[in-house]
């Protein structure tokens, strides 16, 4: 058997764990597995803030497109003609004459 394959069949057999050297490549393991779980934590919580930022820009659109409803029904009722409608319905009504400038002089 040549070197490579010697070297390759040692790692697959799992002599490097058993080895007088494995106490430091039980560390390298140790620190690359403590590695990979902090890297799957982190990507977890990314990924459940990108699902509350999408969820809060959802309700963000919803309140404004209520917003604009909301304004659209305020600037309809504010009409002269809607208040004259409902005035209309109590008894009140716009004058036909229109209204006259009222002078005040004071005298000192």
């Amino acid at each position: 058997m040549s070197k490579v394959k010697q070297t390759l069949y040692n790692i697959l057999k799992g002599k490097f764990l058993v080895d007088e050297d494995a106490k430091k490549n039980w560390g390298f393991i140790i620190f690359l597995t403590t590695l990979a779980l902090l890297m799957i934590t982190s990507s977890h919580q990314i990924d459940r803030k990108v699902q509350t930022i999408a969820s809060l820009n959802k309700e963000k659109r919803k309140l404004y497109s209520e917003f604009v409803a909301t304004r659209s029904d305020l600037m309809k009722l504010k009409m002269e003609s809607s208040i004259s409608k409902r005035l209309a319905d109590n008894g009140l009504y716009i004058s036909q004459i229109p209204p006259q400038k009222i002078k005040v002089i004071i005298n000192k």
